[in-house]
């Protein structure tokens, strides 16, 4: 059989998966569950282009790691732009349908667990919300155990011959990026004297800020649909989202700031 348009993409499947659980069924519960389907579509492809931009900085393929980088940040714009999007749900109309989601919390998504172990937020309590013997615990625990991105673009600067602290390319990966004085030495040289890894440096400035702002947004978004109600499955909402918040990815990026 020929391949199509729908085969390829699976259609059917793919438009068989959204199913409200609610009476009626609540009109908004289907923006609900595609909005949310489609965030983990987007994770599923951040995940790819993080796992191949550490790969590209490894090889030291700074242009290829450059495209890289831009695909993610359009990508990480789309995913707050999606927000958009789900405030056009008032708080009655999410009201409607929201004790039928009972335990079901963004809270338990592990791509986006996933996505942060990869960045260097590693949480080892994070872990321990899904099943020992299930795929996402699986998955998570490979990710904590991995290089970060981070760890990646300190082995590029110490391929490209800079003077990288031995402590820090033989770092506990596990373990939180700490800010490293030596380490911002070598990055205000870099800025001073090499335009390309500059840049490099600055996209991953740009990389942290738009996690930032999805954060930023998100916990905006929780805010205005349901105050300071716990979420569902028992998270406790806004208030625990706002400790997220201001939380830097590569804190020696932003460090440097002052010096330059």
């Amino acid at each position: 059989m020929a391949v199509t348009y729908s085969s390829y993409l699976k259609l059917d499947e793919l438009l068989s998966l959204q199913q409200p659980l609610s009476d009626g069924p609540e009109h908004d519960e289907t923006l609900f569950i595609i909005i949310h389907q489609v965030y983990e579509l987007w994770f599923k492809e951040l995940l790819h282009e993080l796992d191949y931009l550490k790969a590209l900085l490894l090889r030291r393929d700074a242009a290829r790691a450059l495209a890289t980088l831009k695909r993610v940040l359009t990508i990480l714009k789309v995913v707050v732009a999606q927000i958009d999007v789900l405030e056009t749900m008032t708080p009655l109309e999410f009201l409607s349908f929201r004790a039928r989601l009972e335990s079901g919390s963004g809270f338990q998504s592990f791509q986006f667990r996933e996505i942060e172990f990869v960045l260097g937020l590693k949480q080892p309590g994070a872990l321990h919300r899904y099943p020992a013997e299930s795929e996402a615990r699986r998955r998570l625990e490979r990710r904590f155990r991995e290089p970060t991105l981070w760890d990646a673009f300190l082995r590029f600067l110490a391929g490209a011959g800079y003077a990288v602290p031995a402590e820090l390319l033989g770092r506990d990966v596990t373990a939180a990026v700490e800010p490293s004085p030596a380490l911002q030495a070598v990055l205000i040289d870099i800025y001073r004297r090499d335009a390309l890894v500059g840049t490099l440096c600055e996209r991953l400035v740009d990389l942290d800020e738009g996690l930032q702002e999805w954060r930023y947004r998100h916990v905006k978004m929780v805010q205005r649909t349901i105050g300071t109600k716990r979420g569902t499955g028992g998270s406790e909402g806004a208030p625990y989202l706002m400790t997220t918040l201001n939380r830097p990815i590569f804190p020696d990026l932003w460090e440097i700031r002052t010096d330059l």
